[in-house]
């Protein structure tokens, strides 16, 4: 701490001697910057030297004054995220000939490594690799996609935690969640209490048996992508063995599967808005940018969460799905849309599109 607080006093004493410098209009020669210290009574020339406590106050005080101090202690930020409209490729040196490593997709970022020559050296998930400054943001730009488009997650570290309708212990309770289960949360603690999203409504926990981390999506390795592509061509053939000829090729379990989705993620919403999910899902399936089957859109990588923390499977397991969630899941099938063209949603946060209960489509 005391070395810290030296190094502050020293690069304060530097900043205070140009910015008086400045102020007072004087120019500083080469070699006589010996004699303008000595004119500020020395009062930065102490700063070159060891000074007394009182002295070192009066410098981080005039610091204070001038609104320096944050601008010395501020950390440079290592957030970077990818600024293009699909996918970014991450490369195993900072050059357009070195081999792939893996893929950034849009809004997903990492930590930044290295930078050097335009590029930088990043992890993101499991991908390391170096890519192109010219698709990248940094610094507040980053921090403000990633505030846009992260989540706030919360972990559940006790064997069985109540979500409750209010933030308190009298309240009634929507249900149970298991040890380990990850769920979106709303906002941080208040008072003792999480606001989380619970099948679309709003659930309180306490905040003593949750931990909170903030996530952005990652990007993949080559390996994952590769592994990830044969599970959704093995999904496509399996799919194929049950052909009909409705609105969209599909069978009674990957209904389900539809049905299951959309009960974790709007079980306690309207039917419109349980219909909107399960045609978000489907508007996926036909439009090019995405897998074109509803399993492969389900569990691609960084998009549902509740597909890729086990919770959707076990609802499909249970078989406890209201009919309402299944009737949604075959109206979607069968070609029905509320939301139009929309490929997304997520808890309504003021962001502009179609509000449908508590979500915002777009």
């Amino acid at each position: 701490m005391a070395k810290s607080r030296r190094l502050l006093v020293a690069f304060t004493g530097v900043i205070l001697f140009l910015v008086l410098g400045m102020q007072t209009g004087m120019t500083v020669q080469a070699g006589s910057t010996k004699n303008y210290l000595n004119e500020l009574n020395g009062g930065i020339a102490a700063i070159l030297n060891p000074v007394e406590e009182n002295s070192q106050e009066v410098i981080i005080a005039m610091a204070e004054e001038l609104n320096l101090t944050e601008v010395l202690e501020k950390e440079e930020s290592t957030l970077v995220m990818a600024n293009v409209r699909d996918a970014l490729n991450v490369r195993s040196d900072a050059s357009e000939n070195a081999s792939k490593v893996g893929k950034l997709y849009k809004d997903c970022g990492g930590t930044i490594l290295e930078r050097k020559d335009g590029w930088t050296k990043l992890q993101s998930g499991n991908v390391i690799g170096w890519a192109s400054d010219e698709y990248l943001l940094f610094d507040e730009e980053a921090e403000a996609m990633a505030n846009d488009v992260g989540r706030l997650m919360a972990t559940i570290n006790t064997e069985t935690l109540r979500v409750r309708t209010e933030p308190n212990v009298n309240a009634s309770v929507y249900g149970l969640l298991p040890k380990g289960e990850i769920v979106e949360a709303l906002s941080e603690a208040v008072d003792g209490w999480v606001c989380i999203d619970y099948e679309g409504e709003d659930g309180y926990v306490s905040a003593e048996y949750v931990a909170l981390d903030f996530q952005i999506d990652f990007g993949e390795t080559i390996e994952e992508i590769k592994a990830r592509e044969a599970a959704e061509e093995a999904a496509k053939r399996e799919a194929m063995r049950h052909k009909n000829y409705g609105a969209y090729t599909t069978d009674t379990d990957t209904t389900m599967l539809l049905a299951a989705l959309v009960k974790c993620e709007a079980g306690g919403e309207s039917y419109e808005g349980q219909l909107a999910v399960a045609s978000v899902v489907m508007n996926r399936v036909r439009s090019g940018a995405y897998p074109n089957s509803i399993h492969g859109v389900i569990y691609a990588s960084g998009q549902f969460t509740p597909a890729l923390n086990g919770k959707v499977n076990a609802v499909l397991e249970s078989g406890k799905i209201p009919q309402s969630c299944i009737t949604a899941a075959q109206e979607a099938i069968s070609g029905i849309s509320n939301v139009g063209t929309m490929t997304h949603f997520r808890r309504n946060n003021g962001r502009e599109g179609l509000v449908i209960g508590n979500h915002v489509f777009y």
